[in-house]
């Protein structure tokens, strides 16, 4: 049996939580990449401050999945990592053109990644009257958080949209 087919017999909340951690991963490195590109004292704090509840979010995650007896996979996070890479690539000013539009395209991605985070977390609360290991796991809060990111970070993202898309 081939390690593909293996990966296709995988139980589904193997398969949902681990794209989950994979891209938890992509979303740490993409905070660490717009504090060191970011010159903007305000979108600094605010992503010093995302960025360790991106880490906590994932810590989160790994209990979740030790929990439910859900085991890391490995292919899936070299895959994160390998998406990653190719999403610096792409987002490069050099392939944009800009780099207010590099920076709008990583907001948005950033943005994307944490309504991921919110419907995995409601995800979980759908099913947590059928996982008791769930019952451990405050998922209000969790969904709180993800959308109180989600709303924080929209003010910069359509600051970037202006500067990238608005007329001079």
């Amino acid at each position: 049996m081939s390690s593909l087919d293996a990966m296709a017999e995988t139980d589904p909340l193997d398969v949902y939580l681990n794209d989950h951690l994979a891209a938890s991963a992509a979303a740490v490195e993409l905070v660490e990449r717009l504090v060191a590109n970011n010159d903007d004292e305000a979108l600094d704090t605010f992503l010093a401050d995302l960025g360790r509840e991106i880490e906590a979010d994932r810590t989160t995650l790994k209990t979740v999945m030790e929990r439910l007896g859900v085991q890391p996979s490995t292919p899936k996070q070299v895959a994160g990592k390998v998406l990653e890479t190719l999403s610096r690539l792409r987002l490069n000013e050099r392939i944009t053109g800009s780099p207010e539009v590099s920076r709008l395209m990583e907001l948005e991605t950033l943005s994307l990644g944490i309504e991921g985070k919110l419907s995995l977390w409601r995800s979980l609360e759908e099913i947590a009257g059928r996982r008791p290991e769930l019952a451990a796991f405050d998922l209000p809060a969790l969904v709180s958080r993800a959308t109180q990111q989600r709303s924080g970070l929209e003010p910069f993202r359509l600051e970037a949209a202006a500067r990238a898309l608005g007329r001079p």
